[in-house]
């Protein structure tokens, strides 16, 4: 099966080596500043679990009040 064309090939797959899904790394390569800004964020790893939690809330993932700080940002990385 083909891939869907990619706008950023390169960043694509830089977040494929980071572990984002297939899905996910496209979706971002593909919009239309991709590659141009962002990066302001700090990464999951230096955020607080709390606030890893509050994001995991805001994109609707569950089970979240059971996950630790590790399994948060797997399962936001992975959304």
């Amino acid at each position: 099966m083909d891939r869907p064309r990619i706008k950023n090939e390169d960043q694509y797959e830089a977040l494929r080596e980071q572990g984002y899904s297939k899905e996910k790394s496209a979706r971002i390569a593909n919009t239309p500043n991709a590659g141009k800004t962002g990066g302001k964020a700090k990464p999951y790893e230096e955020r607080t679990k709390e606030a890893l939690y509050k994001q995991a809330k805001k994109v609707g993932i569950s089970g979240r009040s059971k996950m630790n700080k590790s399994e948060l940002i797997d399962a936001l990385r992975n959304n």
